[in-house]
């Protein structure tokens, strides 16, 4: 689903930047990543995150995905041309990705699966295109966030299968992610590190 006007404000302001600096940050302690590995960034908005991955990583090569062309050119632009060396671009659905089984040594995903009407169908591909024992950095909200009195009236997101933390984790689970690391507040959402059973 893309974004509407309200939340394209809320995701390309410089706060977000600072949040995802920090998520990242905290990503990083709990899992390393040899440098050089292909990483998948699913929703790569305005390529902010992408920016911080690369450095905090140091990828081989990075491909920066969203469903949104306009957000794609977005990423083109704010990333500095020595950025773009190793970064390529994608629109592209998270419930087909067109990418072979097991291209990533990575996957990061910021607030997305919450857009996506079968977010337990993404979770599939993402898992899909992993490779065994590859890592899933994961950020997710919570309804409370985005479906309450104010914000259900402004954002646009999916009504309907919706998930809090324990049908998240239940789903993630069947999905053959394993939790190595989580952060939760129950009410908001999760950020987590995750790793691919096999």
């Amino acid at each position: 689903m893309k974004l509407n006007w309200a939340e394209l404000l809320v995701v390309n302001n410089p706060s977000r930047v600072f949040q995802q600096k920090f998520e990242i940050g905290w990503m990083r302690k709990h899992a390393r990543l040899a440098p050089g590995g292909s990483f998948l960034e699913i929703g790569c908005g305005r390529g902010a995150g992408a920016s911080i991955i690369r450095r905090q990583f140091c990828p081989g090569f990075l491909c920066a995905m969203d469903l949104d062309p306009l957000m794609i050119r977005r990423a083109f632009h704010y990333l500095r041309p020595q950025e773009l060396q190793n970064i390529s671009f994608c629109a592209a659905d998270a419930l087909n990705l067109p990418y072979p089984d097991g291209a990533f040594d990575a996957v990061f995903g910021f607030g997305v699966l919450h857009h996506i009407p079968n977010w337990q169908g993404a979770l599939a591909e993402v898992g899909r295109v992993l490779k065994p024992y590859g890592t899933y950095f994961l950020e997710e909200l919570y309804p409370t966030l985005y479906q309450n009195f104010i914000t259900r009236h402004i954002l646009l997101h999916p009504t309907q299968n919706r998930f809090r933390g324990q049908e998240l984790k239940k789903a993630l689970d069947a999905a053959n992610f394993l939790v190595h690391a989580s952060l939760e507040l129950n009410l908001f959402g999760i950020l987590a590190v995750l790793k691919k059973a096999c």
